[in-house]
């Protein structure tokens, strides 16, 4: 009991942290994901290494932000009260999959929040940080400070490998 109250407090801490770095966000002029062709969004449910390959389990979203997100929450929410998508984005995830995918030895990772020390104060939005697929593996596996499940990403898929991640940012 005390551990998952010790974890609510925790996850409680980071959501104002992150409240307060809005601001920030809005300052560094956030831009959002140029679409391209191979590219998915999606959750990363689960990580994996099997026989020195990494393989990442996803749940394919359709991600929107602007002026779209605001026409696809008008179409789904119908809700006369709220015309606008709320923080500017809108998420559909009709069916929940699992859907395993190679990541390319040289994946490129862009980071914008992750756990950078284990100290709540160092969890902040730095833009687009490059981090090697060891790295994310490892940043991945800690979920006590900011969990990665809790983030869409943005997956570049050439010849059936994951060649890039992009973590989505959500206010």
């Amino acid at each position: 009991m005390k551990k998952s109250a010790w974890k609510l407090g925790s996850m409680m801490l980071l959501v104002l942290l992150m409240m307060t770095t809005v601001g920030v966000a809005s300052s560094n002029q956030y831009e959002p994901v140029p679409d391209a062709s191979n590219q998915e969004a999606a959750y990363i449910n689960k990580l994996e290494i099997r026989d020195g390959k990494v393989y990442l389990e996803v749940d394919p979203i359709e991600w929107y932000e602007g002026e779209e997100a605001n026409r696809v929450f008008r179409e789904r929410e119908q809700d006369p009260e709220m015309t606008e998508a709320p923080d500017g984005y809108y998420i559909v995830n009709d069916t929940e999959e699992q859907i395993e995918l190679p990541v390319a030895d040289d994946a490129e990772v862009l980071l914008q929040l992750y756990d950078h020390t284990g100290r709540y104060e160092d969890a902040q939005i730095s833009w687009n940080q490059l981090v090697d697929l060891n790295k994310f593996i490892n940043i991945y596996k800690k979920d006590d400070i900011v969990d990665m499940k809790w983030f869409p990403f943005h997956l570049t898929i050439e010849d059936g490998k994951v060649v890039k991640i992009i973590q989505q940012y959500v206010p």
